[in-house]
């Protein structure tokens, strides 16, 4: 399956390929890595089928402080609800 060898070079031609700028030291650390690894037999023992990743657009960190502030509020509400219920179900119980 694997038809080029994993080296330095590669790599690097497959990240800027991928529009990313290849960092020399976590080049060589990946390749140093993936020495002894058989690539073709971890493809074939990948308990799920392989298929061409799908790149998600980043959210910029604003927007990701927005969606984490977002998502405590949910929580924050959640457990609004759930102590209303509390409330509710102690005074059926106690009258």
């Amino acid at each position: 399956m694997a038809k080029r060898e994993i080296n330095e070079e590669n790599v690097k031609k497959v990240l800027e390929a991928a529009g990313i700028e290849a960092n020399d030291i976590k080049v060589k650390a990946l390749v140093a890595a993936l020495k002894e690894v058989d690539i073709d037999e971890v493809i074939r023992s990948a308990a799920v089928p392989m298929a061409a990743p799908v790149a998600a657009p980043a959210a910029p960190p604003a927007e990701a402080e927005k969606e984490e502030k977002k998502e405590e509020k949910k929580e924050e509400k959640k457990e609004e609800v759930s102590e209303e219920e509390i409330a509710a179900g102690l005074e059926a119980l106690f009258g």
